[in-house]
């Protein structure tokens, strides 16, 4: 979950490690781990965050301001380099991923709520963890940064009409406060954490190792909450919470794949756009689905957290394979 461990760095393929980047590996690794024992704390012990539902907001801040401090003005250069590439990548993640979880929530006749909360982890912007993972499959990383962090720029005025125009038939959706919900939970910690990186960038360094782990930790906290909230109803709607998630994200990261293919960028661009569609910012949609639906909308976007940083390193792992042996028979 722009949740999750923060970017290793612009390259396209891998080269030196430094910490920040070992870190934020080991992080990522980690993170599924953490988050599943996280739920089955929440499950198991739901009156532990009976109430905590209202720190939700805070804590994802928490997560955006560390992105923000991982963030350098090289990021946003990459956009003017190749502006095609990103608005592909931004194109095919907002058209994509909501259309998905509006076609997944009809087959398979989720209730109102879980139906809401699967279009809204659709609707929501580039995970931080794709940063991360593209790094793992020998991807491109740079377009990869790019793509996240223009699709988290401008969550605030993408997110709310497309939660409205595919979520609206099932549950009321109040555009107009979930704007100003993204812009203090997500713009403002993430723009803040970026100047702070400029003006006092020597001290941040010396702590981008800690970021990743900062990050993952208050994710799973978030969870924790999320799955205490609808712990009774868990149960009898998990198995389809998953089905919809794995077929959400497996079709996202198949998809983004073939528009990359299709528009010719290139195998290391293509593998960039996988992670860029299939990961999404499953944070910002639990802390918008509890705020504005109920905790039970925000199941899916719990499990997504979990799921897609799973099938991520996975298909990071075989990606990179067959990069590596594509390198030895070129």
């Amino acid at each position: 979950m722009q949740t999750e461990p923060t970017s290793p760095g612009s390259t396209t393929a891998p080269g030196p490690v430094s910490a920040a980047d070992r870190a934020a590996r080991r992080a990522v690794t980690v993170f599924p781990v953490l988050v599943l024992a996280a739920g089955a704390v929440g499950l198991a012990t739901p009156g532990t965050f009976g109430g905590w539902k209202e720190s939700v907001p805070y804590l994802l801040g928490v997560v955006m301001f560390c992105m923000g401090l991982t963030m350098t003005p090289t990021d946003f250069q990459g956009v003017a380099r190749r502006p095609w590439a990103v608005a592909l990548g931004l194109v095919a993640h907002y058209v994509i991923m909501p259309g998905l979880g509006w076609l997944i929530a009809h087959a398979l006749d989720l209730s109102p709520q879980l139906a809401a909360g699967v279009i809204l982890v659709g609707c929501a912007p580039s995970g931080t963890a794709s940063n991360v993972v593209t790094y793992l499959a020998r991807g491109d990383v740079a377009l990869s940064v790019s793509v996240a962090t223009v699709s988290t720029v401008l969550a605030p005025l993408v997110t709310p009409p497309l939660t409205l125009l595919l979520a609206g038939a099932y549950l009321p959706v109040d555009a107009g406060s979930m704007v100003t919900d993204i812009l203090k939970t997500v713009l403002l910690p993430v723009l803040g954490g970026l100047a702070v990186r400029l003006f006092l960038g020597r001290y941040v360094d010396r702590v981008l190792g800690a970021l990743p782990w900062l990050s993952a930790v208050t994710i799973a906290v978030i969870v924790a909450v999320v799955v205490a909230g609808s712990a009774a109803a868990i149960k009898s709607a998990a198995a389809l919470v998953l089905v919809a998630v794995v077929l959400h994200n497996g079709l996202g990261l198949a998809l983004g794949y073939g528009a990359g293919k299709l528009a010719r960028l290139g195998p290391p661009a293509s593998r960039a756009m996988a992670f860029e569609v299939g990961m999404q910012n499953s944070g910002l949609a639990a802390s918008l689905a509890t705020a504005h639906f109920s905790p039970l909308a925000a199941l899916p976007a719990a499990v997504f957290s979990v799921w897609h940083n799973v099938s991520g390193a996975v298909v990071a792992a075989w990606m990179a394979h067959r990069a590596r042996r594509a390198e030895r028979v070129g």
